[in-house]
């Protein structure tokens, strides 16, 4: 069953209370989606690792019923 939009902003704001998150769903389908995310707590972390935290609040969704996620994240300008 594919994931909501909703669904994953939720997740990412509950991990990340702070962060400013668009999610996109790329192909209409539920499984494609790219998501934005502004975050104090990227502040001074790689991206790599500022993806690591956003996959983190998804919860082992990724891969899942969460088949693809674009990621731009980035601390607050």
């Amino acid at each position: 069953m594919p994931m909501a939009a909703a669904d994953i902003e939720r997740m990412i704001k509950e991990a990340l209370p702070d962060a400013k998150v668009e999610i996109k769903d790329l192909a209409g389908d539920g499984d494609h989606y790219a998501a934005t995310v502004i975050s104090e707590a990227f502040r001074g972390k790689s991206r790599v690792q500022q993806h690591q935290l956003v996959y983190a609040a998804l919860k082992g969704k990724m891969g899942g019923v969460l088949h693809a996620l674009a990621l731009t994240t980035s601390a607050p300008a």
